[in-house]
């Protein structure tokens, strides 16, 4: 099958018309007409990827996020993005990333997100596509399935995305039952304002720096930082499902095990 009959359905599923104008996803490197019978799914091209996916033989590498982001005036190994893009060449890898334009496509990464915390009467927290009277955006809000304190509500979201740990603002300030949330999967800095307009008690999100945090707390929301990995990881799951019901054995679909980019000790 060629490769770009599979970014074909990849782009139905999510159009790269609803990325971020910042963002980059789409075919990275490769050829379009190369035939693929095996997919490797990851959050990241990360060197540990890469050599995963020469090491099984694989075609097609599918990421969440773009290994390229900024334009690339030189590809050598002089850097580990140069590096990194030598090896999928030479391996003959097509490589494609589904960033915002996943996070924002109905049924990808803001439902799973909201389906992962059963999350009920649910709106778009940052509204950005429009499409045939539709509105989709990054992130929900939406009504936890029954009211909770902040400590309950931060291990039902590490029971929710199998998490080790997660970081919480405002656990001594927000004392009373949480029952509307905001989920915001990635790097969630900018979407506080968001959490705050919409009425969110809570957001939770990833990559949360001190002063976003401190600052939320002061306005009357939390923050539970679960990590961006975190809340993504999911996105190799239903990557891996998509394809199979799509090709079934005409495709070999294989995925990068989930593993913690960062530790507490």
């Amino acid at each position: 099958m060629r490769c770009d009959n599979i970014i074909k359905k990849l782009e139905r599923l999510a159009p790269v018309s609803y990325a971020c104008e910042w963002d980059n996803p789409g075919l990275l490197a490769g050829r379009r007409e190369k035939e693929v019978e095996k997919v490797f799914l990851a959050l990241d091209a990360t060197d540990e990827v890469i050599d995963q996916a020469v090491k099984r033989g694989t075609d097609l590498l599918i990421t969440h996020h773009p290994l390229i982001f900024k334009p690339m005036k030189k590809i050598n190994d002089d850097d580990f993005i140069g590096r990194r893009v030598l090896k999928l060449i030479q391996n003959d890898i097509s490589y494609y990333a589904m960033h915002t334009n996943f996070d924002i496509a109905p049924g990808c990464m803001a439902d799973l997100a909201a389906e992962r915390l059963k999350l009920g009467d649910r709106s778009v927290l940052e509204p950005s596509v429009e499409h045939e009277g539709e509105v989709y955006g990054v992130g929900k809000t939406g009504r936890l399935p029954w009211k909770m304190s902040l400590e309950e509500l931060g291990a039902y979201v590490k029971g929710a995305f199998q998490l080790p740990f997660v970081t919480v603002y405002g656990l001594r300030e927000l004392t009373g039952p949480i029952e509307r949330v905001a989920v915001s999967p990635g790097a969630g800095g900018s979407m506080v304002k968001h959490g705050i307009k919409a009425g969110a008690q809570v957001l939770i999100t990833g990559d949360i720096g001190h002063h976003d945090g401190i600052d939320a707390v002061a306005n009357g929301m939390a923050v539970i930082d679960a990590g961006h990995y975190g809340l993504e990881h999911l996105f190799m799951d239903f990557m891996e499902e998509y394809l199979r019901d799509e090709y079934g054995e005409e495709l070999i679909v294989e995925k990068m095990a989930v593993s913690y980019p960062e530790a507490v000790l």
